[in-house]
């Protein structure tokens, strides 16, 4: 991932095949077929020259020109190595033919994939949105086609159910979808029509097309459910055909589209996968995990639920504590911690969650540089508005300068029943205190213990105890 602190492995001498986008030839110098894929199953196709040795730098003016995008937006994409496996974003020194003969070392070293699935696994090159490129700025860009593709991205992420939403979001999106793919001139019996022949699940999340219910309550709810679905994406399509008018410019409703996304926090993301502990159920239950998707941007940290598709826990990097550790033993897992305030019984506490991935690495590296980066592009703006700087901005300019961007009281948590906000009470999360000479774990006393049969029934307790071993070493 770029960004990150760490390096790739060194390029194999062993002569690795060549896979994904990128044609494979005994003579590299010689001009060869490129496939650099697009979201929305879409292609650029190339001839390049020097295959073996060009970089993500050369091979970007290539694309651009064939996509018509501008030089003034050139920052706005870049390139990825992707798989179903793993998901990289390339630095424009990387040179994108001798990483894809590495794959199968960078999936051995970041991901838990068998070696069955890692012999098979193929990367495509990819030309996507930018992590880096601000948010601010995508909202100026009104060039069409640059707008197109970063739709495109925004609506595939939207339908798989990498990007968590409520109603009153899924729902004007897929009405847009609707109306970008087919105008806004239908009528009620055309629009029906149409959607049927196309289908709920090409405009709406599948978990909200097809319902999360069990078989029998699917067979019995799906008309019903569908129909009211339908009625829904109509009221809102009659809404944007009577404020857009019967032909309004497709950069207007692109410009929709991509406003509504800019409003779920996690928009633009890069994306890494993990698992959490569940909550133990039972003193003699066995812990078990759950997985989850965590995505990282300039505005923060989010961890998502991966089945349930909605936000665990979503962090701004002023309201966070980060580091990762390594295995200490076979069988030990790469961990990613995050510390954050919370309150056990209105008694204000640390919270840490642990992240096993073995992309830990890559995640932690990945949040000091958008660290680094928003403390510079919040220093610059601070400097263009002659040093007046709010309280408010100060706790984040603090972050750059603290070893792995700790310091500065973090702000408390607000959440709401939403899918995009954070459900700490169901995180299994370490609490402790910090009163300035030692760490205190905080530990709950049992009502009734189970070893000597207490007959208290008071409320649940905490009380501090002292911490022998080392909590940010599990």
């Amino acid at each position: 991932m770029e960004g990150d602190d760490c390096s790739y492995p060194p390029e194999s001498s062993d002569d690795h095949s060549q896979r994904g986008s990128v044609a494979s030839s005994a003579t590299l110098s010689r001009a060869q077929d490129v496939l650099i894929y697009l979201c929305g199953d879409s292609a650029v196709h190339l001839s390049v020259e020097g295959l073996g040795s060009i970089s993500v730098h050369e091979l970007g003016r290539s694309v651009r020109e064939a996509l018509h995008i501008p030089e003034s937006l050139q920052d706005v994409f870049a390139f990825w190595l992707s798989s179903p496996l793993l998901e990289l974003q390339l630095k424009a020194r990387h040179q994108p033919y001798k990483l894809c003969r590495q794959w199968q070392d960078l999936l051995y070293r970041f991901t838990e994939a068998s070696e069955e699935d890692i012999s098979q696994d193929e990367p495509c090159l990819q030309f996507r949105r930018n992590v880096f490129y601000p948010k601010s700025k995508e909202l100026q860009i009104d060039d069409k086609d640059v707008l197109r593709l970063l739709y495109e991205e925004a609506r595939d992420n939207i339908l798989t159910g990498r990007y968590p939403c409520d109603p009153e979001h899924w729902t004007p999106l897929g009405a847009l979808s609707f109306a970008l793919d087919e105008g806004t001139g239908l009528d009620e019996q055309q629009f029906t029509t149409t959607l049927r022949e196309k289908k709920l699940s090409s405009f709406l999340p599948p978990h909200v097309a097809m319902g999360s219910g069990g078989l029998l309550s699917t067979l019995r709810g799906k008309s019903s459910r569908q129909s009211g679905l339908e009625q829904k994406l109509l009221e809102e399509y009659r809404k944007i055909s009577t404020s857009a008018g019967n032909s309004p410019e497709p950069t207007q409703l692109l410009h929709q589209y991509l406003n509504t996304c800019h409003s779920l926090p996690y928009y633009g993301c890069a994306f890494f996968s993990g698992e959490i502990d569940k909550p133990a159920q039972g003193i003699l239950q066995r812990a078990k995990r759950k997985a989850v998707n965590v995505g990282i941007c300039l505005d923060g940290v989010y961890v998502m639920d991966v089945k349930e598709k909605h936000v665990l826990l979503g962090l701004h990097f002023n309201e966070l504590s980060w580091d990762h550790s390594y295995p200490e033993e076979q069988g030990d897992s790469h961990i990613l911690w995050l510390e954050f305030d919370g309150d056990e019984d209105g008694t204000p506490v640390n919270k840490l969650l642990k992240i096993f991935s073995k992309q830990a690495e890559l995640m932690s590296g990945f949040i000091e540089l958008c660290v680094e980066l928003k403390s510079a592009s919040e220093a610059g703006a601070a400097a263009e508005m002659d040093g007046e700087v709010s309280l408010s901005q100060q706790p984040a300019g603090q972050e750059g300068s603290n070893k792995n961007g700790r310091g500065g009281r973090r702000g408390m948590l607000h959440r709401q029943n939403s899918v995009l906000c954070s459900r700490v009470h169901s995180l299994n999360t370490i609490s402790y205190v910090d009163n300035g000479k030692e760490i205190k774990r905080l530990k709950p006393k049992r009502a009734a213990s189970f070893f000597t049969r207490q007959g208290s029934t008071s409320a649940t307790t905490y009380s501090a105890v002292q911490v022998t071993e080392n909590l940010e070493q599990g």
